[in-house]
């Protein structure tokens, strides 16, 4: 069996941070820089949270594959892995309500069918 990778984020102990710990942790610095309001009692309020990175990551990536012409449907599996995603139908859920990604692969769709005629 393969060795366990280090943890991108630790507590102040060095130990691996919990799901609920880093969450709240994003959401303390959120606050700190202004893009969530000041909450009392360990409150996370409402703004920015940590998961909308992994989809922000997925829909540039997705955006950088179009523009530059790749083959996304092959480049695919790669963000699936990056994601942590069992199959490809997992990623997609990230990428189905951006219209700017709607209308690339629209026209990609297009572009290759009026070019079998």
């Amino acid at each position: 069996m393969g060795r366990r990778s280090e943890a991108l984020f630790v507590a102040c102990k060095g130990h691996r941070l919990g799901d609920c710990g880093a969450r709240y942790n994003f959401a303390l610095v959120c606050q700190q820089i202004g893009l969530r309001p000041r909450q009392d009692y360990k409150r996370h309020g409402r703004g920015p949270r940590i998961h909308d990175l992994r989809h922000t990551f997925a829909v540039r990536t997705m955006l950088n594959w179009y523009r530059s012409g790749h083959d996304v449907g092959r480049e695919m599996i790669k963000l699936t892995t990056w994601l942590g995603h069992a199959s490809p139908t997992d990623t997609y859920w990230y990428l189905e309500a951006v219209p700017e990604l709607l209308e690339l692969a629209a026209a990609r769709i297009t572009s290759a069918a009026e070019g079998e005629q």
